[in-house]
C-alpha cells in the first residue's frame, strides 16, 4: 500500500512537473512571437515611413523639374514671338526695298535710251569733227594716229630716260655710299705694310776674277749651273756683278742661293754645283712648305690639300709690279673676310677665297691663259669646293655669273694694289696705259677730246652738246667704263667722267 501511495506520489510529482515544463515552454513561446510580433511593426512602420518619405521627394523633384520645363517652355514661346514678329518687320522692309528696286530698274531703263541717244549724237559729232579735222588738216585717220604715236613716243622716251637717270642717280648713290662705309671699315682695321720688293737676281761678286771661276774651262761650270738650276746666267760687262734670269721665280731663288754659297765658298766644279744646287733645293722646298703654312695658319684657313699649300708657298717668290703675290694674298684675304662679316656673309669662305684668288700666277709661266681661270682650274682638281672656285675664276669678271664672292675678291684686290707704295711700273707702261686709256674714250661718238688725269685713275671725257644729250650722258659713261674694263688692264679702278656743257655764242657788228 505503501508503495502504492509512493508510486501515485511520484507519478503526481511527475505529472506536476511535466505540467510546469510546459507551461513554462508555453509562455516563452508566446514572448517570442510578441518580441516577433513588435518587431515586424516596428518594420512595418519604418518602411511606411521610408515609403512616405521617398514619395514626397518625388513629389518634390516632379514639381521642380515640371516648374523649370514650363519656364523653358515660356521662355522659348517668347524667342518665337520675337522672332516672328522680327520675320514680320523683315518681310515688310523686303517688300518696300522690292518696289524701290522695281522703280529705280524703270528709272536706269529710261535712262539707258537717253545715253543711247545721246551716244549715237556723240557719235555723229565725232564723225563730223573727224570729218573736218581731216578737210583742215589734210590728213587722214591712220596718218593722224601715226604722228600722234610717234610724238607719244618721243615723249614717253624722254620721260624714261629722265627716270632711268633718277633711279640710276640714286641707286648709284646709295649704292656707293654703303660701299664706302664697308670698304673704309676694311682698309680702317686692316694694318699691313707696303714696301716694294726688287725682282732683280743681280748678284754682287768679290772680284773680276770670280767671273771666270764661275765660268769654268770651257764654259762647263756655267752649263752645269745653268743645268743643274734651269736657269739662265748673263755676264756682261758689268763690273763684279752676274745676273741670273728665268721666268720661274722659284728656280731664280735656287740660282741665287746655289749662286751666293758658292761665290761665298770659291770652290766652284760641276761636282760642288750639284751638291749646293741639291742642298738649297731642300731648303727651299721648307721654306715653300713653311710659307703655305704660315699664310693658313695665320688666316685660318683649314682642310687644304698638301699641293695647294707648296703652291700657295710658292707666291713667296713671285712679284706682280714690285709686290709679293702671296703678302698681297694675305691682304686681299684679311679685306674680303672684313668686309663680308660686315655683309653678313660666310667670313672663312671669303678668306678662302681672297687667299687663294692669285694661286694661278704660281705656274702661269706654265700654262696659256689668266691666272684666275689657271687658279680656279688648279682648285677644281684638288677638291675645292665650288663657291670657291666661282669666287676665284670671277674676280677680274671673267665668267658669267660672277659671285658676290667674286666681287668683294675683286673690290679687296683693287684696294691692296691700289695703296700707295703698294706696286709700281716702268714710265713706258704708264704712258701707254694713258694712251689706250684716251683712245679708248675718243672712239665714242659725240666724244669731243679726252683727258687722263690723276695717274690714270681719272678721265674726264668733253662731248658736243648738240650730239650728245644729258641723259645721253649718263648712257655713254657706263659704255665708256665697260670698253676700258674689257680691253685694258690697271690697278685699282677708273672713274670716268663725261663732262656736257651748252655754249651760247653772238658777235655784235
Amino acid at each position: 500500500m505503501t508503495e502504492i501511495i509512493t508510486g501515485g506520489i511520484a507519478l503526481l510529482a511527475g505529472a506536476i512537473g511535466g505540467w510546469l515544463i510546459a507551461w513554462r515552454k508555453q509562455r516563452a513561446a508566446t514572448g517570442w512571437l510578441e518580441s516577433a510580433r513588435q518587431e515586424a511593426e516596428n518594420i512595418r512602420r519604418d518602411a511606411k515611413m521610408a515609403a512616405q518619405e521617398e514619395l514626397l521627394r518625388a513629389r518634390a523633384t516632379f514639381e521642380t523639374e515640371t516648374k523649370e520645363r514650363r519656364q523653358t517652355l515660356a521662355e522659348m514661346e517668347k524667342r518665337l514671338l520675337q522672332r516672328e514678329a522680327n520675320l514680320d518687320r523683315k518681310m515688310d522692309l523686303l517688300e518696300r526695298k522690292t518696289e524701290e528696286v522695281t522703280r529705280r530698274e524703270a528709272q536706269t531703263f529710261e535712262r539707258e535710251k537717253e545715253l543711247h541717244k545721246l551716244q549715237e549724237e556723240l557719235d555723229g559729232l565725232k564723225r563730223s569733227t573727224q570729218r573736218e579735222l581731216q578737210r583742215i588738216s589734210c590728213l587722214n585717220a591712220e596718218e593722224a594716229r601715226r604722228q600722234l604715236f610717234a610724238q607719244q613716243a618721243e615723249a614717253c622716251r624722254a620721260e624714261a630716260a629722265a627716270l632711268a637717270r633718277r633711279i640710276l642717280d640714286e641707286a648709284t648713290q646709295d649704292a656707293d655710299r654703303q660701299a664706302k662705309r664697308v670698304i673704309t671699315m676694311a682698309i680702317e682695321r686692316i694694318a699691313s705694310n707696303h714696301v716694294q720688293a726688287a725682282t732683280s737676281c743681280t748678284i754682287t761678286l768679290p772680284s773680276e776674277d770670280m767671273k771666270g771661276r764661275i765660268i769654268g774651262r770651257e764654259g762647263r761650270n756655267i752649263r752645269a749651273f745653268e743645268a743643274a738650276t734651269g736657269v739662265n746666267v748673263l755676264i756682261d760687262d758689268t763690273p763684279q756683278a752676274v745676273v741670273l734670269s728665268a721666268f720661274d721665280p722659284v728656280r731664280r731663288e735656287l740660282a741665287r742661293i746655289t749662286m751666293e754659297r758658292l761665290v761665298v765658298d770659291g770652290r766652284i766644279n760641276p761636282a760642288r754645283i750639284e751638291e749646293e744646287a741639291g742642298k738649297a733645293q731642300q731648303e727651299l722646298d721648307a721654306m715653300i712648305q713653311k710659307a703655305g703654312d704660315d699664310a693658313l695658319f695665320e688666316l685660318g684657313v683649314l682642310n687644304v690639300r698638301p699641293e695647294l699649300v707648296k703652291l700657295l708657298g710658292r707666291l713667296k717668290f713671285r712679284h706682280s709690279f714690285s709686290q709679293n703675290v702671296l703678302a698681297h694674298s694675305m691682304e686681299v684675304a684679311r679685306l674680303v673676310g672684313m668686309m663680308a662679316a660686315e655683309l653678313g656673309l660666310d667670313e672663312r669662305l671669303a678668306r678662302r677665297i681672297g687667299l687663294f684668288h692669285d694661286i694661278g700666277k704660281a705656274v702661269d709661266h706654265e700654262v696659256e691663259g689668266s691666272h684666275a681661270l689657271i687658279g680656279a682650274d688648279l682648285l677644281r682638281r684638288h677638291g675645292e669646293s665650288e663657291e670657291v672656285i666661282r669666287g676665284v675664276a670671277g674676280h677680274h669678271h671673267e665668267t658669267d655669273p660672277v659671285t658676290v664672292y667674286g666681287v668683294l675678291t675683286s673690290a679687296a684686290d683693287a684696294i691692296s694694289a691700289s695703296r700707295p707704295g703698294a706696286r709700281s711700273e716702268s714710265l713706258e707702261l704708264y704712258l701707254e696705259r694713258l694712251e689706250k686709256l684716251e683712245a679708248i674714250a675718243n672712239g665714242f661718238a659725240g666724244v669731243e677730246k679726252s683727258y687722263a688725269l690723276q695717274a690714270g685713275r681719272e678721265i674726264r671725257v668733253l662731248v658736243e652738246p648738240g650730239q650728245i644729250t644729258d641723259d645721253e650722258a649718263v648712257v655713254l659713261a657706263r659704255n665708256i667704263s665697260k670698253k676700258i674694263e674689257q680691253e685694258l688692264q690697271y690697278p685699282g679702278q677708273i672713274k670716268v667722267t663725261v663732262v656736257r656743257e651748252t655754249r651760247a655764242v653772238a658777235f655784235a657788228k
